[in-house]
């Protein structure tokens, strides 16, 4: 995705969080575009897996980071660190999920919110 002045800030947000996701290897990302959605509580989600402790870890801080040297802003809230199934990033117009592989089935987060838009970015090798 590009990260341009030209999208919105929520827009802008989702591609840098796509952007930290894909430098530590996430795979099975998809933003799930909620403006059009009644009552949502978000504009985007922007969901990932992650295969191991480690790799969840390392994407929840490249997120981080790549928000934080780009649009100077931290997380407004932080969960998940510690049972490292399933982090969330919340920064308000944005939410980043990052999950195990299972726990995220198990969840099936994009099922839960059928009627948003969902754009599926492709992994990099």
């Amino acid at each position: 995705m590009d990260v341009n002045n030209t999208l919105a800030p929520s827009e802008k947000l989702s591609s840098i969080v796509v952007k930290g996701m894909q430098e530590k290897k996430a795979s099975d990302i998809v933003v799930m575009d909620l403006r059009k959605v009644k009552n949502a509580i978000a504009d985007f989600f922007v969901v990932c897996s992650g295969s191991s402790d480690t790799q969840l870890d390392a994407i929840a801080d490249a997120v981080d980071e790549e928000v934080h040297k780009i649009l100077d802003q931290n997380p407004w809230h932080q969960e998940g660190k510690a049972n490292k199934e399933w982090m969330l990033l919340d920064y308000v117009d944005v939410v980043a999920h990052i999950f195990k592989k299972d726990k995220r089935d198990f969840y099936a987060i994009e099922n839960l919110w059928g009627d948003a838009e969902i754009t599926e970015i492709e992994d990099i090798s």
